[in-house]
């Protein structure tokens, strides 16, 4: 199965991502009452709850990382990730391969 990764962004405007690091599990939830993304997937931490978004845009989703738009089908209403690697520009973090709705 290919590996799947994704951009975490937005993280600036809730708790920033000074606490982020290699191996950092995150929670992916679909929120289908967004009302500025009908594909949005929040991204939670335990203890501290929102921190960010899945990226959805060109401008926000790095290299060939997956959109949340390209994510949303793939995964149920409540999903994985490992944080991959911390940059000025997001997060790239890898889905966990039990949170995938298919197998390649």
């Amino acid at each position: 199965m290919a590996k799947v990764f994704i951009t975490l962004t937005g993280t600036k405007h809730y708790f920033g991502n000074d606490f982020l690091e290699k191996g950092t599990k995150i929670r992916l939830e679909k929120e289908p009452d967004n009302e500025y993304d009908k594909e949005a997937i929040k991204v939670t931490y335990e203890g501290l709850g929102k921190i960010g978004y899945v990226a959805n845009s060109s401008y926000t989703v790095i290299g060939e990382s997956m959109s949340a738009g390209r994510l949303y089908d793939k995964i149920g209403d409540v999903a994985y990730a490992k944080v991959m690697l911390v940059t000025l520009a997001g997060t790239i973090c890898k889905i966990c391969k039990k949170s995938l709705a298919y197998n390649d």
